[in-house]
């Protein structure tokens, strides 16, 4: 657990030099990145929260907010977005509503933005305990559904490629993998192939979650020992089900 802002704004502007100040008054350590696609490199890994400052030109920097929304939804953080309605409006054209905490109109009422940070970090600290749980599939939309089933229970991160899982898990650790079977460049068997064959990743628990019902290619993962293969027509109730069975079989061990 960090307790590590980072703050992002078209420029360091008194508000936001202001707001660095009222953060570490209270325990909270932050750094500021100008609100530019190269300048935001780095510290998603390093935060646990980001707090975006926007302005009338919010447009004008689409390609920064496009690469939130990626690392977010990778790294599973959460943003808050203080700005005007309309700025805000703009945002959301890019960065989905699972990655954003909340919205503070301004002008900005401090105490409260203070009182909330607080609030987020303290339940974080509970939400690091719990399991992580990463999602692979290129469908984007239901990735999205699946997250919303199940962050009430898990971590839950998510990647639109098995390449990106593979980058992923570098620098990260899952409790579990859910898997899509057919995708782009490099299917889910693929993608559990590369795992088993790294000394780092051959023993993660990976579950297909996939639309192939046919036997063949079932049996094709068979050999790779997935702990499950779950159908995508599955009910909410009844993967967690699976899930909870899963995590509760590993504590027998």
């Amino acid at each position: 657990m960090f307790r590590k802002v980072l703050i992002t704004a078209p420029t360091e502007s008194f508000i936001v030099k202001g707001l660095e100040t009222k953060l570490d008054n209270i325990g909270v350590a932050s750094v500021y990145a100008p609100l530019r696609l190269n300048a935001l490199e780095g510290y998603f890994e390093v935060t646990d929260l980001v707090i975006l400052y926007t302005d009338d030109e919010v447009e004008e920097y689409a390609k920064a907010l496009v690469y939130i929304k990626d690392k977010c939804t990778e790294l599973d953080k959460q943003v808050i977005v203080i700005g005007t309605k309309l700025e805000y409006e703009i945002v959301k054209e890019h960065i989905p509503d699972f990655c954003l905490l909340k919205f503070y109109e301004r002008p900005l009422d401090m105490e409260m933005l203070l009182n909330d940070v607080e609030k987020y970090l303290e339940n974080e600290s509970e939400y690091e305990r719990r399991k992580s749980i990463l999602i692979v599939d290129d469908d984007v939309s239901f990735m999205s559904m699946i997250t919303d089933w199940l962050k009430g229970r898990y971590r839950v991160s998510m990647v639109n490629s098995g390449l990106q899982a593979i980058k992923w898990l570098a620098s990260n650790r899952a409790d579990l993998i859910l898997l899509d079977y057919e995708m782009p460049v490099t299917s889910g068997p693929r993608v559990l192939e590369m795992l088993r064959s790294d000394v780092s990743t051959a023993d993660l628990p990976v579950m297909f979650l996939t639309g192939k019902s046919d036997k063949e290619s079932i049996m094709k993962v068979l050999a790779l020992k997935p702990v499950g293969y779950q159908l995508k027509t599955i009910t909410k109730e009844k993967l967690i089900e699976n899930i909870e069975k899963f995590f509760l079989s590993q504590k027998r061990i």
